[in-house]
């Protein structure tokens, strides 16, 4: 079946971006499956923010990620659903909630800072090692290393490259 929109190069560039941005949330989100944490990948954007940062008000937070503060909100409804964040009122102005995470937030975002982000951060950062030449080329070189090799099995390749196995002490 003929691409339309990689046809179209330019003209498609935002629906080609989204593509390749929910192509890439897709497959973060089976890493997540696999390391049995059942939360949606678009959180782990606002509870880095939340750790990096500490507490904000979600127009702080909004702004720390890049998206509109309706989609932030929403997501702090889970995030606050799963006992991940807190939510206060600041002491001077009860109409601006202040976010925070959760003890529970904080043990999982360490834990994901130790084995899980550096895991999906190498297997894209593999995914887009061979692009080079112009954007569309590149866009289309990522879009064909994604379908070829998907986020997961390239996580699943680099853990066991860092396995080595143990040495045999000499009798």
């Amino acid at each position: 079946m003929q691409d339309v929109v990689k046809d179209l190069g330019f003209l498609t560039l935002g629906t080609r971006f989204k593509r390749i941005g929910e192509l890439l949330q897709a497959q973060t989100q089976a890493l997540l499956a696999q390391g049995e944490l059942h939360l949606p990948a678009a959180h782990f954007p606002l509870l880095a923010a939340l750790d990096r940062l500490g507490p904000l008000a979600v127009s702080e937070l909004s702004e720390a990620v890049g998206v509109s503060q309706p989609v932030v909100s929403r997501s702090l409804l889970g995030l606050q659903a799963a006992g991940l964040v807190e939510s206060e009122g600041l002491p001077g102005d009860r109409r601006v909630r202040q976010i925070r995470l959760s003890q529970q937030g904080q043990q999982l975002v360490q834990g994901a800072k130790q084995q899980l982000w550096p895991a999906i951060e190498a297997a894209v950062a593999e995914a887009c090692q061979a692009l080079q030449g112009p954007l569309l080329e590149q866009l289309a070189a990522l879009e064909a290393a994604l379908a070829h090799k998907p986020l997961p099995q390239r996580a699943a390749e680099a853990r066991s490259r860092s396995i080595k196995p143990a040495r045999r002490r000499a009798a």
